[in-house]
């Protein structure tokens, strides 16, 4: 696949996040159980993510699944937030990435990572800084769990400096600068 003439090297990853909280430490007095709110529904959505780590930009999306149906919704709106420019897109190698069912627009450029490397993906990092953020918590509904997903992501989102030094790994700064260059 013809990996030259991108104008932009964006890392993507999806993450499921649901209605059972993940656990965190908490301080206690000493010989007394931190309480624990313990929730057996399982509910869940998708947060899709594209983040180009060298400006700090980013594209997200809630999704009820991770499919290639929601892969290509996510890559329709993504080719409109990018305009018509060519953009590599550094993913993992989820079957939902590599599904038959699923063409990749002309201008989107599929970039896969070697498999079982997350942490060459920035993306991730997303995905943790979320979990801390609304750990130990507990919604009720798919909908409260969205609404503090999109207020999290909003003010995420509004911090292009803070993505930049979270994601913007030297390496791949200078991998995007490369494949950049290369016309």
């Amino acid at each position: 696949m013809e990996q030259a003439g991108v104008h932009r090297v964006l890392a993507f990853d999806e993450g499921r996040f649901g209605l059972k909280a993940w656990f965190r430490r908490r301080w206690c007095p000493l010989g007394v159980r931190p309480p624990w709110i313990v929730e057996d529904q399982y509910e869940w959505t998708w947060v899709y993510v594209a983040v180009e780590p060298t400006t700090g930009w980013s594209y997200v999306l809630l999704l009820p699944e991770t499919t290639s149906y929601c892969l290509e919704i996510f890559c329709r709106r993504l080719r409109q937030a990018t305009g018509s420019e060519r953009v590599g897109i550094v993913l993992d190698g989820s079957g939902s990435h590599r599904s038959r069912q699923f063409n990749w627009p002309g201008d989107l450029v599929p970039l896969r990572l070697p498999a079982y490397s997350p942490e060459l993906n920035p993306a991730e990092q997303l995905f943790r800084h979320l979990r801390k953020q609304l750990a130990n918590r507990l919604f009720n509904s798919r909908k409260e769990l969205e609404a503090a997903l999109s207020e999290e992501l909003r003010s995420w989102q509004a911090d292009r400096v803070g993505i930049q030094q979270l994601m913007g790994y030297p390496w791949w700064n200078k991998g995007a600068s490369i494949l950049s260059s290369i016309r």
